[in-house]
């Protein structure tokens, strides 16, 4: 992704690339791994946080376009989902 030219970093100071499987929280420690599943299918993704987002009452989670395109919800805005914290990894390649 790139915005007037340049890349667009994550909180973490990583590069955000809406193909990798990342997400945004408001609070979960960067290179936490979640494994996110839509309640009304069941299909389940593991994404990693590297981003943080403001406040919002009905989200607790944003996720790359890659994970919503896995869980079948990129069209639909907000989904119902579980969250499931399964463990920590660091910054993953040279960024």
């Amino acid at each position: 992704v790139e915005i007037d030219g340049q890349s667009v970093i994550a909180a973490n100071g990583e590069r955000f690339e809406e193909t990798h499987l990342t997400a945004a929280a408001q609070s979960l420690p960067f290179g936490t791994l979640v494994r996110v599943t839509t309640k009304d299918t069941g299909r389940s993704v593991v994404v990693r946080i590297t981003d943080r987002f403001r406040e919002h009452k009905n989200r607790v989670l944003d996720l790359s376009r890659a994970a919503a395109e896995i869980l079948g919800i990129k069209n639909k805005g907000l989904a119902s989902v579980k969250v499931e914290v399964l463990g920590k990894v660091g910054k993953i390649g040279g960024y």
